[in-house]
C-alpha cells in the first residue's frame, strides 16, 4: 500500500502542489512563447509530457544499470579491467547531463517527424519552438530529480522504483500542460484588453504568470497532509 501512496503523492505533488513551471520556474521559455492560443498550448503540453515520459524512462534504466555506483553493467565491464571491490565502486554519475540530453534529444526528435507527418498545421503553428523542446529544461529537471531520488538516498530501499520515475514523468508534464493552457486562455483574453504599452508581450505574459505562482503557492504542504491522511487510512 505504501507504494501506490507514494505514486498518489508524486503524481498530485508533480502537476500541481510542486508544478514544475510555477513552484520550480523550470520550462519558463515555452510556457511564455507558445502560450499564445490554447490549441497550440495543448499540443506543446502533449508533446512535453510525452518526452518528458520517455527521458524519464530513459533516465530511469540508464541511471539504474549504468551510472550509479555497483551497477549491472557498469561494474560487470569495469570487472574486466579492475578487481570486483573497485569495480562495484564506479561511478559514472558524472555522465548524467550527456545521458540525459541524448535521451531528450531523441524523444523530441521522434516526436516531429510524428507532428510533421500527421498534423502539418501544428507543427508550423510550433515554428521554433517544437525542436527547442530539447533545451526544456523541466525535462532535464524530471531526470535530475529521477537520478536524486535512486544515487543521493541514504537507505537503498528508499530509491525509486520505474513506477514512481514515470509518475514523475507523466504528471510532471500534465502539470506543465495544466500551467501553459491557463497562461494560453488568459493570454486570448488579454488580446481584447487594453494593456499600456510597456506591459504589453512579455511583460504582461511574466506578471501574469507570477500571480499565477503565488496562487498555486496555495497548494504548499498538502502532500504532507494528503500521505498523513492516507497512512492512517489505509
Amino acid at each position: 500500500m505504501t507504494w501506490f501512496i507514494d505514486i498518489f503523492i508524486i503524481s498530485v505533488s508533480a502537476a500541481l502542489i510542486n508544478n514544475f513551471v510555477l513552484y520550480y520556474f523550470v520550462g519558463i521559455c515555452p510556457f511564455i512563447g507558445v502560450s499564445r492560443q490554447v490549441d497550440m498550448a495543448m499540443g506543446m503540453g502533449g508533446a512535453v509530457t510525452f518526452v518528458m515520459t520517455i527521458a524519464v524512462f530513459i533516465a530511469w534504466t540508464v541511471t539504474t544499470l549504468v551510472l550509479q555506483p555497483g551497477a549491472v553493467v557498469s561494474s560487470w565491464v569495469a570487472g574486466f579491467f579492475m578487481p570486483p571491490e573497485q569495480a562495484m565502486a564506479v561511478d559514472l554519475t558524472i555522465l548524467s547531463y550527456i545521458v540525459y540530453i541524448f535521451a531528450i534529444s531523441s524523444s523530441v526528435q521522434f516526436v516531429e517527424m510524428y507532428v510533421r507527418r500527421f498534423y502539418p498545421p501544428l507543427y508550423k503553428s510550433f515554428g521554433v519552438f517544437l525542436p527547442l523542446i530539447t533545451t526544456n529544461c523541466a525535462i532535464l529537471f524530471a531526470c535530475l530529480t529521477v537520478m536524486a531520488n535512486i544515487v543521493a538516498v541514504e537507505n537503498p530501499s528508499a530509491a525509486w522504483d520505474l513506477g514512481r520515475a514515470l509518475a514523475l514523468g507523466i504528471f510532471g508534464g500534465a502539470g506543465f500542460t495544466i500551467a501553459i493552457v491557463i497562461m494560453a486562455g488568459i493570454r486570448e483574453e488579454l488580446d481584447m484588453c487594453d494593456i499600456p504599452a510597456p506591459f504589453q508581450g512579455a511583460a504582461i505574459t511574466l506578471i501574469v504568470g507570477g500571480i499565477l505562482a503565488m496562487a498555486f503557492m496555495g497548494f504548499t504542504g498538502v502532500d504532507s497532509g494528503l500521505r498523513t491522511a492516507l497512512e492512517k487510512l489505509f
